[in-house]
């Protein structure tokens, strides 16, 4: 699947790291779930799958994990940092407020440049991220009914 995205789709966020599904730099939300995409057979890949790259979070790079990430100036070289980013939001969906353990078992991407306290201090700040846009949100709804 990564090939078709990156060179039939022309997507290329997502990258080729080792093309062993270790490293994670390809990693995509396959049906809501994070996937390395250089595993994915796209004989396996039905019309009636979604897949989301890291283009497709967020059109203007609004969100929550992606915000955070630019905050917390995780990248360095940046090239691990879609799988990251695509990694991180999966988890935030299932966890919406991780704590330590939990992003260090959810966050197996490697990154060469070593910004792990990075990554881990931006999920802490998406998730923050997140709750205040939700319950800005909710503020606003509730505000709309009077």
């Amino acid at each position: 699947m990564l090939w078709v995205i990156r060179e039939q789709v022309g997507l290329t966020g997502t990258k080729y790291g080792c093309g062993v599904a270790q490293c994670g730099a390809c990693s995509v939300h396959f049906n809501g779930e994070v996937a390395r995409s250089c595993s994915i057979p796209i004989g396996n890949v039905k019309p009636t799958d979604r897949i989301v790259t890291i283009e497709g979070l967020s059109a203007k790079s609004t969100h929550p994990v992606q915000r955070a990430w630019a905050e917390v100036d995780v990248p360095q070289c940046g090239y691990c940092q879609s799988g990251q980013i695509m990694a991180a939001a999966a988890l935030l969906k299932h966890k919406p407020d991780p704590t330590d353990a939990d992003i260090d078992e959810a966050m197996t991407n490697i990154c060469r440049c070593g910004t792990y306290q990075r990554i881990r201090t931006a999920v802490h700040a998406a998730a923050r991220l997140a709750t205040t846009g939700k319950q800005a949100a909710m503020t606003a709804d509730a505000g709309s009914d009077a």
